[in-house]
């Protein structure tokens, strides 16, 4: 799906166009086993976008290596692709990410980034793809 084909409204619609980890990821708030996502260790220079609808979310400038959280990780996401929610669940108060366009769930943000933000957005790969500039 592309960014600006309407985003589905139904339950059925998303299990249709997600892949079972993407359902429960982008509409179940899941987390996939750190260390397993696909996108750990890319370092291609392009943007990475949303699963669900293909909004663009964080661009690969802003991606850094955490050494050992388990998830990709960027420091800034593009401007008004994302949404902040607080999330009560498993015993913590934390930020859930979710993308402005499809509402779906991303990961979560911490206060323990690099510069220029201080932030870290822990993102799950299945949630992303990934558009490479030679593409």
């Amino acid at each position: 799906m592309s960014e600006g084909d309407s985003v589905p409204r139904t339950d059925e619609e998303w299990r249709e166009i997600l892949t079972d980890e993407e359902y429960e990821i982008l509409r179940e708030q899941g987390t996939e086993p750190k260390f397993t996502g696909e996108f750990i260790g890319k370092d291609d220079d392009g943007q990475y976008t949303c699963a669900g609808c293909g909004a663009v979310l964080f661009d690969s400038d802003t991606k850094f290596d955490t050494e050992g959280s388990g998830w990709p990780s960027f420091y800034d996401a593009e401007e008004g692709a994302i949404e902040f929610r607080e999330d009560r669940s498993h015993g913590m108060v934390r930020t859930e990410v979710v993308c402005a366009n499809c509402e779906g769930h991303l990961g979560h943000v911490f206060d323990d980034g690099p510069e220029p933000t201080g932030k870290r957005f822990c993102i799950n790969s299945a949630a992303l793809d990934f558009e490479g500039e030679d593409e």
